[in-house]
């Protein structure tokens, strides 16, 4: 399959709005988060398989269900100002969620490599195991899924670039931008809140 001729698909353009929406709903801290992630990864699917990234597209069914896991979760944990604590893992738990996210990121990245025609199989699995770790982290509403999203959102630029995919890049580029102020946000909000 060769170069895309058309500029973007609808579904990419309208997943892109819902995601720069999504996103910043996420840094309030905003449980309405979740159900326009659950309509912008069902959009952003479809583009991803007409590209050839089959772990992204996977990983958008992934992040529908997840979300809507989320949706629940965070709805049970609202505090008075509509808003959802927030806090930090301890070092231990980072260093097993690093571990199981590599371990995820590469035997994806094989299987893919080995069986399928994906694009650019590595780098597609390594955006995926960490989008699994960062969502999962969100959800349980650790700190550090944002900088999992800063690491995720710089590879996907390259990624999406390199397939044509010039609106989801530039809805990458905006999601840097807001991962690095929901990272300075949250960690203000969880000041003073014990590692878990």
């Amino acid at each position: 399959m060769g170069r895309r001729t058309v500029i973007a698909s609808w579904t990419e353009i309208v997943g892109a709005a819902l995601g720069l929406i999504q996103i910043l709903l996420l840094v309030r801290r905003s449980v309405w988060n979740f159900p326009v992630a659950m309509a912008m990864v069902s959009l952003i699917a479809v583009t991803l398989y007409e590209a050839r990234l089959y772990a992204e597209t996977g990983l958008q069914a992934f992040f529908f269900v997840v979300n809507a896991v989320g949706w629940y979760q965070w709805r049970s944990a609202i505090d008075t100002g509509h808003r959802v604590p927030v806090g930090w893992m301890r070092w231990q738990g980072r260093a097993i969620w690093a571990a199981i996210t590599a371990l995820l990121s590469l035997s994806l990245g094989w299987m893919m490599y080995r069986f399928s025609d994906a694009a650019l199989p590595f780098a597609d699995a390594a955006v995926t195991g960490a989008s699994v770790a960062a969502q999962l982290l969100l959800n349980l509403r650790r700190i550090e899924n944002w900088v999992l999203w800063v690491a995720i959102d710089v590879v996907s630029i390259g990624l999406y670039l390199s397939r044509d995919l010039y609106f989801l890049a530039v809805l990458y580029f905006a999601f840097l931008i807001i991962s690095a102020i929901g990272l300075r946000q949250w960690m203000a909000a969880g000041k003073g809140t014990a590692a878990a």
